[in-house]
């Protein structure tokens, strides 16, 4: 019987991220079945959560992925634009959020299509290595989901499809 293991993923999480290359190596060294189980970032689920976290918590965040990618040879740094709209110095989280909604369905549609970790390992880095300022714009979300095997179209049109 082959093994399996559920794995929650954030598009805003660092840690995620951090954590795709060992995935990745650990699907193909053991040939074992990843179920991605795609989730909306703690902001999202809870957008009070922020405002009750010590003052440190952010800082200690941001300099403990920071260790850990260093500590992994990772290329990291934290995207631009952030994928959650959040004001950094009331720690509010906006109502609109264009960019994690999008991110998320689109993770989503990509695991319904069989092609989930495929489009982590090309969209995680797109936002998490440093190299790309404004994912959002252009063909950068394009082009990485492109890379991962999928159509950028057909998937969006399976978020459309999934909103009526």
């Amino acid at each position: 019987m082959p093994l399996s293991f559920d794995l929650y993923w954030s598009m805003r999480s660092p840690f995620c991220y951090l954590a795709l290359d060992r995935v990745l190596a650990l699907r193909a060294q053991y040939d074992v079945t990843v179920n991605l189980r795609i989730v909306y970032p703690l902001a999202i689920r809870n957008p009070g959560f922020f405002k009750t976290t010590p003052a440190h918590y952010r800082s200690y965040h941001l300099r403990d992925s920071n260790r850990v990618a260093e500590f992994l040879s990772v290329p990291y740094r934290r995207p631009i634009p952030d994928p959650v709209l959040q004001d950094m110095e009331t720690n509010e989280i906006a109502g609109h959020q264009p960019y994690i909604h999008e991110l998320t369905r689109l993770a989503a549609a990509a695991v319904e299509a069989g092609k989930g970790l495929e489009f982590q390992d090309q969209v995680m880095r797109l936002l998490w290595d440093g190299r790309t300022d404004n994912w959002h714009e252009g063909m950068h979300l394009t082009a990485a989901i492109k890379r991962a095997g999928l159509n950028p179209a057909a998937l969006k049109r399976a978020l459309d499809m999934d909103l009526d």
